[in-house]
């Protein structure tokens, strides 16, 4: 018999059904019992009569088993039998499939649940997060935590939808790449064929995506991981995270902005419509303004900042294109930076204030532009530079040493063949989910994210590597306080 999924019951009163799921509760009311079984699509209410004779327990094997009494919560089963309607009295208007019933005629224990090592039914909140970490694949059971990674799945396929629709082409960049100085710490990664270099995983595909501009492809997104080793906290995961990557050529930030207003707005209204947006278009706040009026960069402008289910999505526009910041904070030492950049090296300074990148670089205001939603930054962009001798004048403006700009010689070069003015914005998927579920943390809505110290929920990682694999590689580990790699002799 084909298995029925619990939402479908609601369809077939008066059939012999065959579901397969969770148990998720259990209720003794004398000759009669309850279950509550659980799968993908909700729950559904199944009866055994003890005034009658029991159902046929069996496991897999056939092997007589206990009475259904010893049936306890989250234990894996599979039963046949009848749906009916329940009686009016009974009817539970809670849930989906609260008019219905499924009378059971067989049961099979398919796999038992030792106790759970905290509950499931509730929202979690309470519960030690380290706790609630190394068992994720159980506290990812709780109907919150699944209806977050259900949902997100819904909001980046909605995405990949609607900028198909507009002609983007989805290209996957590679994750293993190199090592360049873009303000956060990247993770390296040691080759074993060219002993004594490295990779590093990439902290966005900024150069990738400007590249493929280069080649022609007009309008490019990903939904891609990045990965930078910077600290954690609410609203950022240490170590790896989900943004969608996207860029466009010929175009202004005005468009920029433009598709992202229109691309979100149609997403909440099909996929949250409890909420609302509470200004349209969205404010665009130059930076100076923001942070006279509100002292920060990304101004939570709710009005009502009780309502939890309000939107106050804002742009925050006209960046300072540098500040004055040392080497040692902004590339931990790697160079004698006079300025660094205010987002990042490749963001097109305004072309009213070009001049004055060889007078009062301080002034000069970058084409940036920053996404806000209820006080959190969900997204960053700019129009990016695309002239080979403003590049160039930009490097040496931060302190780049000869050295420094050879790591960008690829683009430099690219540089040399026709390059159309583009730009683009990255979306964090976590920031932005977090936000618009009004969850306290970004780590509530991504399945399995690093903790606080760098632990990866359930796998005991990072973890030492054996010899045999540092031998292959030609390094070996010193270990100090610190921790370091030096290269083989």
């Amino acid at each position: 018999m084909k298995r029925t999924l619990s939402i479908e019951t609601v369809h077939k009163v008066g059939e012999e059904v065959m579901l397969q799921g969770w148990v998720n509760t259990r209720r003794d009311h004398g000759k009669i019992m309850f279950l509550d079984l659980r799968d993908r699509s909700g729950i559904v209410q199944l009866v055994f009569s003890t005034s009658q004779e029991s159902p046929s327990t069996s496991l897999g094997t056939g092997k007589p088993t206990s009475e259904v009494s010893q049936i306890r919560a989250e234990d894996v089963i599979e039963v046949t039998g009848m749906v009916k309607e329940r009686p009016a009295t009974m009817v539970n208007p809670k849930i989906p499939t609260g008019s219905v019933e499924v009378e059971v005629k067989e049961l099979t224990v398919i796999s038992k649940a030792k106790e759970l090592p905290f509950p499931i039914d509730t929202d979690g909140y309470d519960i030690n997060e380290e706790v609630r970490m190394k068992y994720r694949y159980l506290d990812i059971r709780r109907p919150r935590m699944a209806r977050n990674l259900r949902i997100r799945s819904k909001v980046t396929t909605f995405i990949r939808d609607y900028l198909t629709e507009l002609d983007f082409v989805e290209v996957e960049t590679p994750m293993l790449t190199k090592t360049t100085p873009e303000g956060a710490r990247d993770f390296i990664v040691p080759s074993r064929l060219q002993k004594g270099k490295f990779y590093a995983l990439p902290q966005s595909p900024q150069q990738y995506k400007q590249l493929l501009m280069v080649a022609g492809l007009e309008r490019y997104f990903q939904i891609v991981r990045c990965f930078r080793d910077e600290d954690p906290r609410k609203d950022r995961a240490y170590g790896e995270f989900t943004q969608l990557d996207l860029e466009m050529s010929f175009v202004t930030q005005e468009d920029i902005l433009q598709l992202i207003e229109n691309m979100f707005t149609a997403l909440v209204i099909k996929l949250f419509p409890e909420k609302h947006i509470s200004t349209s278009p969205w404010p665009r706040i130059p930076h100076k303004e923001a942070m006279a009026t509100y002292g920060t960069d990304k101004p939570d402008i709710r009005k009502d900042k009780n309502d939890s289910n309000e939107l106050a999505f804002s742009w925050t526009i006209d960046f300072p294109l540098f500040t004055q910041q040392s080497a040692e904070d902004f590339y931990h030492g790697s160079g004698a930076a006079k300025f660094a950049p205010s987002h990042h090296m490749f963001t097109s300074p305004h072309p009213d204030d070009i001049s004055l990148l060889n007078t009062d670089p301080m002034k000069v205001r970058g084409l940036q532009h920053d996404l806000v939603l209820n006080g959190y930054e969900v997204g960053g962009g700019s129009i990016r530079i695309h002239q080979k001798a403003v590049q160039e004048k930009v490097f040496d403006l931060i302190g780049f040493s000869q050295k420094q700009k050879a790591q960008f010689e690829h683009m430099l070069t690219a540089f040399t063949y026709g390059v159309p003015p583009h730009g683009g914005i990255a979306p964090g998927i976590d920031r932005l989910v977090m936000t618009l579920f009004g969850e306290p943390t970004i780590r509530e809505v991504m399945a399995f994210p690093t903790s606080a110290s760098g632990q990866t929920s359930v796998m005991d990682a990072p973890s030492e590597a054996t010899d045999e694999q540092l031998k292959e590689l030609g390094i070996t580990s010193s270990k100090s306080p610190v921790g370091h790699f030096t290269k083989k002799t």
